[in-house]
This record gives C-alpha cells, sequence and structure tokens, in this order.
C-alpha cells in the first residue's frame, strides 16, 4: 500500500518538471529578433533534454507497468491472506499439507519482495527524470516475473495440490480409525478392542456391601448383626478372534479367603450351537442363573438351596430362534447343594446336567404373552462314600440348609456317626416366568434325590429334598420389568429431576427335608425339617451401575428348636440358636457393578 501511495505523487511531480522543462525548450528554439546577438557563443553547450513524445511514451509505460505491479501485489496479499485463513482453519490437518501450505506461502512472499524491489527501481529511474537526467528505456518484460495468467495458474494448482492433500489426510485418517484399536469407558466398565472388534478385553468389577440386623434372635447368635463385605469381584472378560469368549473372575468378599469363582473359554461357532469350557455356572436352576448384579433380595430363596453354587466342566448350548428358545447340555465334576466346588474333583464319577428353555410367544403379536416363558433343568451324579457331595456349610459348621440371612437351620448331624454322600444324586427343576410391562413373575420347583450313608451306624438312604419359590416384582417408575436388572430411564442427579428407578419386590419360598433324614442323619432337636419364608423389599436403581436394596424376612422352622444345654456343644451352635425362635432380619445393600 505504501508503493500504491507513493506512485502517483511521483508521477505528478514528474509530470509537473517536464512541463516546466517544455516551456523553456519553446524558449530556447523561438526566431530571434533582428540585430540580437547569437547564442552559439553564449557559453559552453549543455545537455539534450528529453522530448515531450519520449515523456509521454515512457509516463504511460511506467504507469501501465506500475498500474499491473500494484494489481498484482493487491491479488498476492488477498491470497496470502485466504491462505494463512485456510491453513489456520485446517491447522489439525496432515503435516505434509502444513509444510506444503508453509512453503507456498513463503515463495509467494519471496515473489512480493522481488516485485516491491522493482518497484523501488522505478521509483528511482522516475527521480533521476525528474533530475532532468537521461533515463534509459524502461521495459517490463516476462523475465522479469510471471504474468497475472501464469500466477493465476499457479495459484489454482497450489489449490489443487492443498485440496488433494486434504483429501490424503481425510482418507489416512479414516484408514487409521478403521485399524486403529479402539478404547472406551462406559456404564459398561472399560472395554479395549481391535477396530474389527475380534479381539476384546474388557475390565468389570462387583462390590456388594451387606447389612444384616436380626430381630428377637438368640442371645448365643451374637456376631450376626452388622456389615459384610459380601462380594468383592474384579471381572475380566473379552473375545479372541471373534469367535473365542473369555471370563475370570475371583472373588474376594464373602468370607475373607480369595476363591476363583468363574473361568471359561466359550467358543461361538453360532448363537445356536456354542462350546463352553472351565468353571462356571451349571444349567440346572433359573434363580441360580441369574446374575449377582440383578437378585431382587440380598440372598436367593430357599429353593435354590438345592441347586450347586457353580460348575467344574464342559457345556455344549446355544440359542435358537432369535432366542426364543435355548438349551444346554454338560458333564462337570460333581458337586454338593449350593456348593462352589474346588477345581479339581473328588471322584471319579461325573455330574450329567441340562436344561431347556422356551419363550414361545415371544415374537407373536400376543403382547400380554410375549413374556411367558418355561422350562425345565436335571442333572445326575452317581457319588462313592464323600462329604462332599453333601450340602454347603454356609451358616455353620457341618453340612446343611441355609435361610435367606444366611443362618443354618438344618445340618446332617445325627446323634451317632457322620454322615457321607453316598449313591445317586440327581436333581430335577421346573420353572416358569412372566414378564407384562413393569411386572414381573417368576415360579420354581426343585427336586433334590441325596444318597446318604451314616458311616457309624452303617445305614443308607435316598432322601428326596423338596422346594419351591415364588416372587414378584413391580418398577413403580414405568421400566420395563426385568430379571436381568432395571436401566433408569431417568438416572437420579441431586441437582436435577431425574430420580432413577423404583422396584417393588416379594417373595414366598420353602424348603422341605424328607422325613427319612430323622433321626438317622440329622438330629431332630435343633435341625428343622423344613423352612417356610417370605420377603419384601424396595430397590432403588440410582442407575445402570448403582443400586441400594432394602428388605425384611420372615421364616419360620417346624422341628428343631430345643433349648440350649449347658454341656450340650450341639445346642449352643447353628442350627439349634437358629431354629429356637423365629428369623425376622432387615437387610441392606449398596452395590456398584460396572
Amino acid at each position: 500500500m505504501k508503493h500504491q501511495q507513493t506512485v502517483p505523487a511521483i508521477t505528478a511531480a514528474v509530470l509537473g518538471s517536464l512541463l516546466l522543462t517544455g516551456c523553456n525548450d519553446r524558449s530556447a528554439t523561438a526566431p530571434a529578433s533582428p540585430g540580437a546577438p547569437s547564442n552559439a557563443a553564449a557559453g559552453p553547450s549543455q545537455q539534450p533534454a528529453v522530448s515531450a513524445a519520449q515523456f509521454s511514451a515512457l509516463t504511460n509505460q511506467f504507469a501501465l507497468a506500475q498500474q499491473a505491479q500494484a494489481e498484482l501485489v493487491q491479488r498476492l496479499q488477498s491470497q496470502i491472506t485466504r491462505l494463512e485463513q485456510r491453513n489456520a482453519e485446517q491447522a489439525s490437518g496432515a503435516k505434509t499439507d502444513r509444510t506444503a501450505q508453509a512453503d507456498a506461502l513463503k515463495t509467494q512472499e519471496t515473489r512480493v519482495q522481488t516485485l516491491l524491489a522493482k518497484i523501488g527501481e522505478l521509483e528511482s529511474k522516475v527521480g533521476s527524470l525528474q533530475a532532468g537526467r537521461v533515463l534509459p528505456e524502461i521495459a517490463v518484460t516476462p523475465e522479469d516475473g510471471p504474468t497475472l495468467r501464469e500466477l493465476d495458474q499457479k495459484l489454482k494448482i497450489a489449490d489443487r495440490k492443498r485440496e488433494l492433500a486434504e483429501e490424503a489426510a481425510v482418507t489416512a485418517a479414516e484408514t487409521q480409525a478403521k485399524t486403529a484399536p479402539k478404547i472406551s469407558l462406559g456404564q459398561n466398565g472399560f472395554v479395549f478392542s481391535s477396530a474389527d472388534t475380534n479381539f476384546v478385553l474388557k475390565l468389570k468389577g462387583l462390590v456388594q456391601l451387606d447389612s444384616r440386623t436380626f430381630f428377637g434372635d438368640n442371645r448365643l447368635s451374637d456376631g450376626n448383626d452388622g456389615f459384610s463385605l459380601r462380594r468383592a469381584r474384579p471381572i475380566i472378560e473379552g473375545t479372541l478372534f471373534g469367535e473365542l469368549d473369555y471370563q475370570f473372575v475371583p472373588e474376594f468378599g464373602g468370607n475373607g479367603t480369595p476363591s476363583i469363582l468363574d473361568a471359561s473359554l466359550n467358543y461361538r461357532l453360532s448363537p445356536a450351537l456354542q462350546f463352553k469350557a472351565g468353571k462356571f455356572k451349571g444349567p440346572v436352576g433359573f434363580e441360580a442363573l441369574q446374575s449377582d448384579t440383578t437378585l431382587p433380595f440380598n440372598e436367593r430363596s430357599l429353593a435354590t438351596d438345592l441347586i450347586s453354587n457353580r460348575s467344574v466342566g464342559v457345556q455344549l448350548w446355544g440359542s435358537l430362534a432369535d432366542d426364543a428358545f435355548s438349551y444346554a447340555a454338560g458333564v462337570f465334576n460333581v458337586s454338593g447343594d449350593g456348593r462352589n466346588p474346588n477345581n479339581s474333583d473328588f471322584t471319579d464319577n461325573r455330574e450329567f446336567a441340562g436344561r431347556v428353555f422356551g419363550q414361545p410367544f415371544k415374537h407373536t403379536d400376543l403382547k400380554a404373552l410375549q413374556g411367558f416363558g418355561f422350562g425345565l433343568g436335571a442333572s445326575y451324579s452317581q457319588v462313592s462314600s464323600n462329604a462332599l457331595a453333601l450340602p454347603s456349610t454356609t451358616g455353620g459348621t457341618l453340612a446343611g440348609y441355609a435361610t435367606p440371612g444366611l443362618q443354618q437351620f438344618f445340618a446332617y448331624n445325627p446323634v451317632v456317626g457322620p454322615v457321607v454322600g453316598d449313591g445317586a444324586h440327581w436333581r430335577v427343576s421346573p420353572q416358569a416366568t412372566y414378564l407384562y410391562g413393569s411386572f414381573g413373575l417368576l415360579g420354581e420347583y426343585v427336586l433334590s434325590n441325596e444318597g446318604v450313608r451314616n458311616n457309624t451306624t452303617g445305614r443308607s438312604e435316598e432322601l428326596q429334598h423338596t422346594a419351591w419359590e415364588v416372587s414378584g416384582q413391580w418398577v413403580l417408575t414405568g421400566e420395563p420389568a426385568s430379571f436381568t436388572g432395571i436401566n433408569p430411564l431417568r438416572r437420579f442427579n441431586f441437582h436435577g429431576d431425574g430420580w432413577g428407578a423404583w422396584q417393588l419386590v416379594a417373595r414366598y419360598s420353602q424348603l422341605e427335608l424328607d422325613r427319612d433324614t430323622f433321626p438317622s442323619f440329622a438330629n431332630p432337636l435343633y435341625s428343622a425339617d423344613s423352612a417356610t419364608s417370605w420377603s419384601v423389599g424396595v430397590n432403588w436403581w440410582l442407575n445402570k451401575n448403582l443400586r441400594v436394596l432394602t428388605g425384611f424376612t420372615h421364616t419360620t422352622f417346624d422341628g428343631g428348636g430345643a433349648p440350649a444345654v449347658q454341656n450340650v456343644p450341639a445346642s449352643q451352635t447353628a442350627p439349634g440358636v437358629v431354629t429356637a425362635q423365629d428369623e425376622n432380619v432387615l437387610s441392606t445393600r449398596v452395590q456398584l457393578a460396572f
């Protein structure tokens, strides 16, 4: 801009000087008056001045050159400004594109500086002309710089190269996105996966802090109230090669002894044909198969006391007709009722277990029946004189069964002799479920036929214990009822209007021992021959990951309940101190699962 303002001033000065020179020329060439002396002898000869025609041509040439240069400079400056703006907007583009744009800008700046120098040279020559010196011919040739057309063409080429670089950068970014590993963090935990998801690693977790408060319990049951870290599990699972799923779940909660809860591999040939191997939940009971994160109460019902907790073995399973029907069949190590078995077996025999379940109306137009399902689970094994085939020792020191408050109400505790599992052990469990809108029902019956033997008396018997349960749920906030968890429509937000999901739950269950159990295999003075329990509760799902449970359970017993005797240890421990009165327990839980 400085040069554009200077050139008109210089041109005006030059024109004024030439006008003055023209006047002097006319006075010098006018005819001499008669008698006037001659100028030839006036003094030394002067340098000839530039003619008017030469000056006019020179001025026109200079003006055209100056105008062209000014237009070129203005256009270059405008183009540089646009390039700088584009460069700023695309700062996150490919590095090669930024380098090319920087080089182009430097080249354009160099050309501008060259043109500015030529303008300075022209100004100098005009100054010389103004001083009266002879000016050599001024001409702007193609060699002095590119023409406007050439510059325009070069700018178009530069723009096209930039566009190609941008397209290459986008293509490279898309290619990288398709091949780069993916990392996500959300309500489903930490997920690391390859771009094609053929390889996946998921890091999840479960923490449950429980409290139990018993009302009217036995004075000898001191210590059963309080807080308990019921479950503390880091969960590792994922996929290899797109078809092989794996899961590893250690347990650090419960009784405080770390253990391996789940460790399995699952090959998915198709949804209808899958093969699973390792340690995992067996296929028999419906409630037992429910995730620990979605149970309606702190503990499962009395019916699940007759189902093994985990199984070690192999299983063929799958789902058909878009999950309307499912099946599972496997071969496992022998596991007693309610037990989490060891990682190795205690006998050469094996347990065969299976289950079928169907929802025949799932994909029909009968909405009221779409959530109806029913099935049957069963298992069979043969045991040879081993105590590990008996039920778990939860709530006591001997094998037996526990209440929903985790207090043992029955034990294989005869007056004479220890009891072991010996003979056939089979289970059968018909089951049914129903979901409709925010309402849900679950019903299950379990029969456990167990061969036992008293090692002291030598008596053997096949005992048939039975249990059943009916439970219901109603989601007050309108979310669909489910056995796999509730996802609130409006998660809890203290500063907003969301209060999560609220779920009312109720349950009734009963377990009856075979009458032939007493007195040869259990002491009728302290072990109950049946237990009946009802529970009510409310669950608050703050969001999908955080839940607060509150429930009350009342359990009554038939049999047992003999008063404690000072010199009889069996009367001062479970199950004697449990069956001496009804069980009333208030349970709460704070759960984080992701």
